[in-house]
């Protein structure tokens, strides 16, 4: 969730830092700062609350220099957001830099204390640089057997980067759980949490693997695995993009990113669909096999993604006529699930670094489920590299905390994925020609479905003093109400939730009243009448209704009920078109509000903590 940076250069790497810091904006954070390593070997460090531009700022107010430094965006897990819990956290001639959670920080912290050590922070973090340090003043070694040491002290998910003052042209590097990568440059290196940071300086990059520890100098770069043996990793050269530098004209970059989704749909496809069939044979030649096997699909995800396959199961099911459970990667981790019979484990995730997702991934290869396949959108991520077999939703990077086009893009593998188990499934050839023809054109479609923003911008008004609202779906809109929901809390910060229309009588109608929204997704499909009962239910009590519906879905606007005309879809492609104006909407509240957009509150792009 948080942000890493190192340098470790021949040059001065104040600019690379707070330029990779920056680059990782996206991830969310609450504060930020950065220690270089000066000429005469001191430790220079400077932190800020708020937006690494204030960072910046400070240091063109207070220059400092060096060839050797470390860089940090910080999301609070321990201690309020304020200058001295932020990073790096130093003990005399250590400084440290660590995303994740230290769970045992706390007797550490004792232990430390009755040593004499004095923590200036609530972090976990500030217990590592104190353990390290004592380790080399004690025991006389090297910063390299002291984070060696120090780690099998440690137990939590991290990412941490050290560096010592005596010794300013190393870097230790450790990883466990939180995602890091070093950057190979000429007479220079780099590290980070995301190679996007490095991209300005390296298109080459080390990915460290679980338990790895690495020992970085300007020209060399070792690393021990978690057995504490060398081990070479290979430098891949990286064909990534960074495109966040401009918002293309658009206001913010969630906006600029529901403009992109019919061409990062195109891109999805692109490949994919050959003579009226779906074609996945990037999966590998082995992977038909592995897909005549399976009887059953086990769908693990987190928030967004989580959402996605809620809709999957609604398709693999009616669609395949394959049986699908889909469950919160963080409570799949801890249960104890039972596996089924040939069952193929699937996990879904923007970044590929959610740390309950791995979990519940390395969970599944313990199980010995058929295999596992991730859908990702970062080729380099972890998901990615540990999972059997992959399919990129290519979505292009986004930088907007709340999720648009990489949950469309989700939408389009998993339908992709399940044409192709249905044929193998004896799925009719129609409903496959069906699906594919939806997908052709489903670009086209959101494109026309982007003319209603005017509209939705008008709407959108209603819901400035509004503290609550309630979205409405069934079959498989009703998880898409799940994500709209999701949308309109993470960037207005209004309490919203979603049923399935068919549970309103089970409870929610106590919710109703006027000064309560309630946002209906009704497409054009066989639940229409049944949606429109459970909609003259919210009337009878006097609820006001947001109606998102196709021009020939029969509904007429009045006081009470506001129509959202929508033009024509297929209906295989349905969940994910009505995604997009829901995703319109919580856009213009949360602008009406004056929130936070692309960074809402509390939240973190890249959730790499439990």
């Amino acid at each position: 969730m948080c942000g890493i940076v190192g340098a470790i250069a021949k040059r001065d790497v104040a600019e690379i830092l707070l330029e990779g810091l920056k680059r990782l904006e996206y991830r969310g954070y609450d504060s930020a700062g950065l220690s270089i390593i000066s000429p005469q070997g001191e430790l220079q460090r400077i932190r800020r609350v708020g937006k690494v531009q204030a960072l910046k700022d400070a240091v063109e107010q207070h220059p400092i220099k060096g060839t050797t430094g470390i860089a940090h965006t910080r999301w609070a897990t321990h201690g309020e957001p304020v200058e001295h819990n932020a990073h790096p956290h130093v003990s005399s001639f250590i400084a440290v830099v660590h995303n994740g959670i230290i769970e045992n920080f706390e007797p550490l912290r004792e232990k430390l204390i009755s040593k004499g050590y004095q923590f200036r922070s609530e972090t976990d973090t500030e217990v590592i640089a104190h353990l390290i340090h004592n380790i080399i003043t004690t025991e006389d070694c090297s910063l390299f057997d002291a984070v060696q040491k120090a780690i099998p002290q440690l137990r939590g998910a991290y990412g941490t980067v050290i560096m010592d003052t005596r010794n300013p042209d190393i870097l230790i590097a450790a990883r466990s759980g939180s995602p890091l990568v070093i950057g190979c440059g000429i007479g220079e290196h780099f590290i980070a949490s995301d190679q996007l940071a490095l991209l300005p300086v390296t298109r080459r990059f080390i990915y460290l693997e679980e338990g790895d520890i690495a020992h970085i100098t300007h020209r060399t770069v070792t690393i021990l695995d978690k057995n504490h043996q060398e081990v070479t990793r290979p430098c891949i050269e990286s064909d990534a993009q960074y495109d966040a530098g401009s918002k293309a004209g658009y206001s913010h970059y969630m906006q600029k990113e529901i403009y992109e989704q019919p061409n990062a749909i195109k891109n999805t496809l692109e490949g994919r669909m050959m003579h009226g069939k779906v074609d996945l044979s990037e999966l590998g030649e082995q992977a038909e096999a592995i897909l005549k096997q399976v009887e059953h699909v086990q769908i693990v995800a987190c928030g967004t993604a989580y959402n996605a396959g809620m809709v999957a199961r609604y398709w693999f099911e009616a669609l395949a006529g394959i049986p699908c459970d889909v469950e919160i990667a963080s409570e799949f981790r801890y249960r104890n699930p039972a596996r089924r019979k040939n069952s193929l484990f699937i996990t879904l995730s923007q970044s590929g670094e959610t740390a309950d997702t791995l979990a519940a991934l390395r969970l599944a290869k313990e199980n010995n489920y058929l295999n596992t396949l991730a859908i990702c959108n970062v080729a380099a991520s972890t998901l990615v590299r540990e999972a059997d077999l992959v399919l990129l939703t290519k979505a292009g990077v986004e930088i907007g905390v709340a999720s648009t086009k990489a949950f469309t893009t989700q939408l389009t593998v998993l339908l992709l994925l399940v044409a192709k188990l249905g044929r193998i499934n004896n799925m009719a050839e129609s409903t496959e020609q069906a699906i594919v023809h939806a997908l052709q054109i489903l670009p086209n479609r959101i494109e026309q479905v982007l003319m209603a923003e005017p509209q939705i911008k008008k709407f959108a008004r209603h819901f400035v003093n509004k503290h609550h609202a309630l979205f409405l779906g069934r079959g498989d809109e009703y998880p898409i109400a799940m994500e709209a929901s999701l949308k309109l809390k993470e960037i207005s910060y209004i309490h919203a939730e979603a049923y399935a229309a068919g549970e309103l009588k089970h409870g929610p109608l106590a919710l109703i009243d006027a000064d309560m929204p309630v946002i209906v997704m009704a497409p054009t499909n066989e639940m229409l009448e049944k949606l429109k009962s459970n909609i003259e239910e919210v009337r009878a009590r006097g609820g006001q209704l947001y109606v998102f519906a196709q021009e020939d879905a029969g509904f007429v606007s009045d006081d009470t009920m506001h129509i959202i005309n929508l033009p024509h879809i297929e209906e295989p492609t349905a969940p994910i078109y009505y995604t997009v104006p829901t995703q319109l909407l919580a856009y213009h509240v949360a602008l009406i509000k004056g929130t936070d957009v692309d960074q809402p509150r509390n939240l973190a792009k890249s959730v790499t903590v439990e």
